[in-house]
């Protein structure tokens, strides 16, 4: 079987989502960058990322025909038969001479050291390239990413049935892994596809938007608004109204309030009638925190509304402003909106933050983690240790 190795690339750029998992983990559209990969590809795909998380995601041995690509980058029919079909002697690069995927080890080591010269039989190719350059191209992306996967999921396959006390619109559009559980409740796929996931579970009265996916085991609550180009990852709770935002996995926002243009990490809780702002009250382009440079970076968007890292939590009525950034191991408390910026372990609100004491954050993990029967393990918390020294 071929083997594909995804490396991580300028991951700076993508803080604090990946302090924890490797870029090729990141969930866009219906699955995640890896799980793309290896639905296109049928290749045995794997991972090369930062040092401090190879005993959670090991890189295994690799020969001179192993393929390496840009984790950042959002597989299509077009470019996975195109990579494959790459031969030893070439570089395989987008319109703009950036790397895209490569056959040989040596080259490798020569883009590691920024050695890539004219010496190397440049392929060039022509499409656009879609790729995860920045922490809001992932809630950006978000819809085209979920038509794809939806199509790519679906294509031959017959969806179950859709209850007749269900108000359902373009069916054709929808579909219904096994297991799934539906009350009396709109689906809406006019504008994009709605998948439903394995044994998940939509309560009364929700109303649901395409493009749309929910994982396995996760649930809609009663009466929820959830509009398109979201996605909820697998075992998530999510209610109230959410707009263009990615649930990772494990996360609750079970309860009202809104939350848009957003991405949530893993281990999440999202309090009851907290909220977001995803748009200026002067309607200029939103700015967020960016990791690589140290400093807000003009996003372009004029909606953006949230990144927030593993881990975190919020309490009941948290408000923030638009273009917030939060990092792992945040507990985020209090009236007034905090600041725009909160790096990984803070403790506290709008009135200031101390350091989260490392002992106290791990056990607020575990305890959480504990209710889904999951265990942190000794590896994840020197993942969280080796953040907790970098940012504090």
């Amino acid at each position: 079987m071929q083997q594909i190795i995804l490396i991580d690339r300028y991951r700076e750029h993508l803080l604090p989502i990946v302090f924890t998992k490797p870029i090729a983990e990141i969930r866009v559209g219906i699955m995640t960058i890896k799980e793309k990969w290896e639905k296109y590809t049928n290749a045995k795909v794997d991972i090369l990322s930062a040092d401090y998380l190879k005993n959670k995601f090991p890189t295994p041995e690799t020969d001179q025909d192993t393929i390496w690509i840009d984790a950042r980058i959002l597989p299509n029919s077009n470019l996975a038969r195109t990579v494959l079909n790459i031969d030893k002697k070439q570089l395989l690069i987008d319109t703009n001479g950036d790397f895209v995927a490569l056959r040989n080890k040596e080259f490798l080591n020569m883009l590691h050291n920024n050695e890539l010269d004219s010496g190397i039989n440049h392929v060039i190719y022509q499409d656009e390239i879609e790729l995860i350059k920045k922490t809001w191209d992932i809630f950006t992306h978000n819809g085209n990413e979920i038509k794809k996967d939806f199509l790519l999921l679906t294509n031959g396959r017959d969806s179950a049935k859709i209850p007749d006390y269900v108000y359902a619109t373009k069916v054709e559009n929808i579909f219904l892994e096994p297991g799934v559980k539906l009350s009396p409740c709109s689906l809406d796929a006019e504008d994009g596809p709605i998948y439903l996931g394995k044994n998940s579970e939509i309560l009364d009265f929700a109303t649901i938007k395409g493009p749309f996916a929910i994982l396995e085991h996760s649930q809609i609550k009663i009466g929820a608004k959830i509009y398109g180009n979201s996605t909820i990852g697998p075992q998530c709770k999510v209610g109230g109204e959410i707009n263009n935002v990615v649930f990772q996995s494990y996360s609750n926002k079970a309860h009202d309030g809104f939350i848009g243009n957003a991405y949530i990490g893993e281990w999440c809780n999202i309090g009851a009638d907290s909220n977001n702002s995803n748009l200026k009250n002067t309607y200029e382009k939103v700015k967020m925190w960016n990791y690589a440079i140290n400093a807000y970076e003009n996003t372009g968007l004029q909606f953006a509304g949230l990144v927030m890292g593993d881990h975190t939590k919020l309490a009941i009525n948290t408000m923030l402003n638009t273009g917030t950034v939060i990092g792992c191991s945040c507990n985020i408390f209090g009236a007034g909106f905090p600041r725009t910026f909160i790096p990984s372990f803070r403790w506290g609100g709008a009135g200031g933050f101390r350091v989260y004491d490392f002992d106290k954050a791990i056990s607020t993990a575990s305890n959480m983690m504990n209710r889904r029967d999951k265990k942190l393990s000794e590896t994840d918390i020197e993942i969280l240790k080796y953040v907790f020294e970098k940012e504090t």
